[in-house]
């Protein structure tokens, strides 16, 4: 069982926002969406390493700000392409807070 880590309170994130979470792996994007879901994936965009976070929220999916590409917040993927998609991290909302899954970041330390 990993420790969450509180990030922030939902309520710190505007809908349809995103805030970024920096790591010593690279940061880590974490989005809410207009009905307040949240996602978190990696921050770059794999094609010209856009800033995901200051992207347009949309659904369940943002769209980079560098050159349009869209990525399903769920899976990672680029929709529309088959070369592109960026690192999910796990994260829950509980009693207001927003909480990161870590094993993903440590799993990078091992591959």
């Amino acid at each position: 069982m990993s420790n969450w880590i509180d990030i922030a309170s939902l309520d710190d994130i505007p809908k349809r926002g995103a805030r970024v979470v920096k790591t010593h792996l690279g940061c880590v994007a974490i989005f809410r969406t207009h009905d307040d879901q949240v996602y978190a994936i990696d921050d770059t965009c794999p094609h010209k390493k856009g800033p995901l976070s200051e992207g347009i929220v949309h659904g369940t999916a943002v769209t980079c700000p560098l050159h349009n590409w869209v990525f399903d917040l769920k899976t990672g993927m680029a929709q529309g392409s088959d070369v592109g998609s960026v690192a999910t991290y796990g994260v829950r909302v509980e009693d207001g807070r927003i909480l990161l899954d870590p094993a993903r970041l440590t799993s990078k330390l091992v591959a």
